[in-house]
């Protein structure tokens, strides 16, 4: 059990018997009334996400989860396969417990939530930005700054993104994996 002073992000709630991960919150004391704990939960199985309101100090379950990192190797007609770096034991999840799929490319570094009582495997990770090169967009035109304006760009694993117009194909770009957006070039 925890109260909801501990909440934090990544936190598992096992909330109305399903397994819940908070991605936000925010302690709110209003100058009337009590305060309380307004969360952004997503759901591990489905992948939907719900706004919760929970009073301050209140207990919620917690369940015990485990990270452990993998190493994505393929993906077949079973889902994504993805290998222990410690034991080298292979494990396959579907491509619902796979969010933002398209940004992993083969041998890419991922975190794999295993539930520690069942030993099942819950959900993929990945780091919050990977290193992609581009490998189609639009030429940019010259002199064309002087707004931040964005392209449509196709990267080497097929996802398409918005990036600035000074990015042209062949350019290693950093993309934050929780949204899609451009970071910076990578050298």
């Amino acid at each position: 059990m925890a109260s909801t002073a501990d909440f934090r992000n990544g936190l598992v709630l096992n909330y109305n018997n399903e397994l819940h991960v908070i991605t936000d919150f925010q302690h709110v004391k209003p100058g009337k009334g009590p305060a309380f704990v307004r969360t952004k939960m997503r759901n591990i199985k489905t992948g939907r996400t719900i706004d919760n309101t929970f009073n301050a100090g209140v207990k919620v379950e917690t369940a015990r989860v485990e990270q452990r990192p993998h190493q994505f190797l393929f993906k077949d007609d079973y889902g994504y396969t993805f290998m222990n770096k410690d034991d080298f034991e292979q494990v396959v999840l579907p491509e619902a417990m796979v969010p933002f799929a398209d940004l992993m490319k083969e041998g890419q570094d991922v975190t794999i939530l295993f539930h520690a009582e069942t030993e099942q495997p819950l959900t993929a990770e990945l780091p919050t930005t990977v290193d992609l090169v581009v490998t189609y967009t639009e030429p940019g035109l010259r002199g064309d700054t002087a707004t931040n304006t964005l392209k449509p760009a196709t990267v080497e694993t097929g996802a398409r993104i918005q990036v600035p117009l000074f990015i042209d194909q062949d350019t290693k770009i950093r993309i934050k994996t929780s949204d899609y957006s451009y970071v910076e070039r990578v050298k």
